[in-house]
């Protein structure tokens, strides 16, 4: 009979370690990730083509796509692992490079307004539309690894998973962080005493 007492409290310990569901959340969140890298390859992809057609227009700014083409660049050079994700200082690394190419390829689309050819050209409409696509499924993509993320931060945390946590060296996640959080807690100034053009 002891035994049986035994062998049943053995067996609720376990299921209570959140083993199983540490795996499980570690690789939805590994999953999750895989769909951020693959909406930000579909968008350095499109950069080559959105170039390409910008060059066709003579008097484009070259500065702005010289911008463009280093922020691609430096963004698909950095190797992500899986490791990436345990490692805050790699993930720092890697979200702003992808900062640097959204911030070009947002002033080459608003840079490119000044052109009216440009804008009536069909294949660079059709980019800029594939473009905005993109960016929209990035943004999901993010939210959904956000949410695996904190999903397993919160396993990670609590108890009494967090002492298999500590037992195993489950760490908690980086997650993505906005890059000027001070800058866009500020209120925004407003003047009305500056006459509008």
């Amino acid at each position: 009979m002891k035994r049986w007492l035994l062998a049943i409290v053995a067996t609720l310990s376990l299921t209570s370690c959140g083993y199983n569901d540490f795996q499980r959340l570690d690789e939805q969140s590994k999953a999750a990730w895989s769909e951020v890298l693959n909406q930000y390859q579909r968008r350095a992809d499109l950069v080559p083509n959105i170039v390409a057609t910008v060059k066709g227009e003579a008097a484009f700014e070259q500065e702005t796509l010289t911008k463009v083409i280093e922020a691609r660049a430096k963004a698909t050079s950095i190797q992500v692992t899986p490791e990436t994700l345990n490692n805050p200082e790699a993930f720092k690394k890697f979200q702003a490079a992808q900062g640097e190419l959204g911030s070009a390829l947002s002033r080459l689309m608003v840079v490119s307004e000044q052109y009216p050819n440009l804008k009536a050209n069909q294949g660079f409409s059709d980019l800029r539309v594939q473009l905005e696509g993109t960016e929209n499924r990035i943004t999901v993509a993010r939210g959904r690894y956000i949410q695996a993320v904190q999903d397993y931060n919160v396993l990670v945390r609590s108890f009494p998973s967090n002492l298999t946590a500590m037992v195993l060296s489950y760490a908690p996640k980086a997650t993505f962080a906005v890059a000027n959080e001070a800058q866009i807690s500020a209120p925004p100034t407003v003047d009305f005493s500056k006459k509008q053009p």
